[in-house]
């Protein structure tokens, strides 16, 4: 069974050569909780959510996996 993803944060980071790290640091999260994130393991807040999207620069669609078949 393929493992549910839920957001594309981790996918959007390697496409602009961003770290982990560098985003717990730019949210002041715990490196802990961005993984968490990013391995869709928990969801951060929809607020934490458009904060990423800001400091990603990308729309906040793009760190949302479709659910459209």
């Amino acid at each position: 069974m393929a493992e549910e993803r839920i957001n594309r944060i981790k996918e959007v980071l390697v496409i602009q050569g961003k770290s982990q790290v560098w985003l717990a640091e730019q949210l002041e999260k715990s490196t802990t909780s961005v993984t968490a994130f990013c391995n869709n393991k928990s969801q951060p807040h929809l607020k934490d959510l458009k904060k990423i999207a800001i400091i990603l620069d990308v729309d906040i669609r793009e760190l949302l996996v479709s659910t459209k078949e």
